[in-house]
């Protein structure tokens, strides 16, 4: 998942279960009138065009195999293809990359089958050898990305086919595919230059200054600090892009505000709600829902709940006492209530469950019920975390204001990330506020919201605490073909609201801004924006 830091940019987790570690980074600002732009006039292609983009930076590294960072899915998203590939903001299904797809009944076996027109940038063309050596350096490099492939047998079967074999079902895996950081490398290139498929591998600083992808674009410049600049590839066999050069800046949010109203930048990723308010008719405000989900969680270890968290209905009464429409209201335009804990935009998601609905009679009844006599409850958050702008502390204090109507007594206990997340991974925090963000489009990326895996475990929900949402999670895994994954998602996240410890709370809000220039910018869960398709 994805940890946000309160002043600049995000980092991924190295581990989708367990992996959640708050990086601090510098950020550069730029005024307005600083950047590069260059002007464009009628008479100018629209190729010889430079699109500037401002991103605050998580950026540490363009080898694929180690990036799993925000910007950094930017960048490889413009530099190398992926096997296989989404189309604009759509997630829901897979699209042929470099190759097409073919799955077994059981979902055991992803027969890759290319389609031979991928070219790099030096001219070669894209071999099975090429796809079979960048996703095997993934797994042996072990860096961030690599539980993307974890059980994955990957091995060249034709001079046209990849075949990818799995240890148990993974339907998941197409959907894992499109990953920029699974991106395809020119592996004669690579080796060339220290590049190997082990621990040995020496070729990052390589890919830092030179990239060797068959992508629309391939590095002109790059820097963590400042900037990365993107010309053509001249042998991308792919539509031509609609700008000949591409300047992504580092740039704090309220910088980038000014930056987008002057139209010294083009487009402004990290603007929160507030900012967007009141900006010049000329610019354009693209908004949609995060695939960041905002959750609250009630301990269910009996040695930590307190007699309390861990009680059915005085759980009931909290997800009846919470008024999700003022939550949405507080997070600002573009916001959405999840049904269940799978996002909004992803295969399986619900759009409401009347287990999660606001009725302030039914909440008291249930509290009632409970036995609860007023006792606090310490409810747990990050204080220096905010997701797409919204600081955690603002949704905590509204539950506890709401709460308070009901009869439950919260007691605020913000602290930063690091202290938090040793008490959250531990498992003993009695309840709170946090947050999951997507390692892969999938709804099986939530699995992990089950009694005795990672997450059900930091809510003391232990295995076998609850077979029916366990046998509702096992069918989901199981299950195989969209329609059948998609009715199995949604009966399972309907069984885990009716008993379980975990209230989806918030999708908050997803903001870009462009000048008028910008006639199409797609926001994709999985790397934000694709600049070779900003047109």
């Amino acid at each position: 998942m994805r940890i946000f830091n309160s002043g600049a940019g995000s980092t991924r987790a190295g581990l989708r279960i367990t992996g959640l570690v708050a990086i601090g980074l510098a950020s550069v600002l730029v005024v307005a009138g600083c950047t590069d732009n260059s002007q464009s006039t009628s008479s100018t292609s629209a190729a010889d065009k430079t699109l500037v983009i401002d991103k605050s930076f998580d950026l540490k590294t363009s080898d694929p195999a180690r990036a799993f960072e925000l910007t950094g899915s930017i960048v490889d998203k413009a530099i190398y293809e992926t096997v296989l590939d989404f189309d604009g903001s759509d997630v829901t299904k897979v699209q042929p990359g470099i190759a097409t797809f073919e799955e077994n009944a059981d979902n055991t076996v992803l027969t890759l089958t290319m389609t031979g027109t991928h070219t790099f940038s030096d001219g070669s063309p894209v071999t099975a050898d090429d796809i079979v050596f960048s996703l095997q350096r993934v797994q042996g490099i072990a860096g961030n990305p690599s539980f993307l492939l974890d059980g994955v047998t990957v091995a060249k079967t034709s001079d046209t086919t990849v075949t990818l074999t799995s240890a148990t079902s993974n339907p998941a895996l197409p959907f894992i595919l499109p990953n920029p950081s699974l991106g395809i490398l020119n592996s004669k290139v690579l080796m060339a230059n220290g590049g190997t498929t082990g621990a040995d591998d020496q070729a990052e600083a390589f890919l830092n200054k030179t990239s060797a992808g068959s992508g629309p674009y391939q590095l002109e410049s790059y820097d963590v600090t400042t900037k990365v600049a993107f010309a053509l590839n001249p042998n991308y066999a792919g539509d031509k892009p609609a700008y000949g050069r591409v300047v992504l800046e580092n740039v704090e949010g309220p910088t980038q505000k000014i930056n987008v109203q002057a139209g010294s930048t083009q487009i402004a990723l990290d603007l929160n709600a507030d900012q967007v308010q009141g900006m010049d008719s000329s610019v354009k405000i693209t908004k949609n829902a995060s695939p960041y989900l905002i959750y609250s969680w009630y301990n269910q270890d009996p040695a930590v709940s307190g007699g309390v968290t861990d009680n059915a209905d005085f759980v009931k009464a909290v997800r009846q006492g919470i008024d999700y429409s003022k939550l949405l209201s507080i997070a600002g335009e573009g916001s959405t209530q999840p049904g269940g804990m799978v996002p909004s935009m992803f295969l399986g998601a619900i759009e409401s469950d009347p287990a999660n609905v606001f009725d302030l009679d039914k909440a008291k009844a249930s509290l009632a019920a409970s036995g609860y006599s007023g006792q606090p409850v310490t409810f747990s958050y990050p204080n220096d975390i905010t997701v797409n702008g919204l600081q955690m502390q603002t949704p905590a204090e509204a539950i506890q204001s709401q709460l308070k109507d009901v009869g439950i007594t919260l007691t605020l206990a913000p602290s930063p990330i690091s202290t938090f997340l040793d008490a959250f991974r531990a498992g003993t925090l009695q309840s709170g506020i946090m947050y999951w963000g997507p390692d892969y489009p999938d709804p099986a990326d939530y699995l992990v919201f089950n009694p005795g895996e990672s997450l059900g475990k930091r809510a003391g929900w232990a295995a076998g605490s609850d077979p029916t949402v366990t046998a509702a999670a096992d069918a989901a895994a199981a299950a195989s073909g969209d329609d059948a994954r998609k009715t199995a998602y949604e009966a399972w996240q309907n069984a885990a609201n009716a008993s379980g410890p975990f209230i989806p709370v918030i999708q908050p809000g997803q903001y870009a801004v462009s000048t008028s220039e910008i006639t199409q910018l797609d926001l994709n869960p999985v790397w934000t924006v694709d600049i070779a398709d900003i047109k």
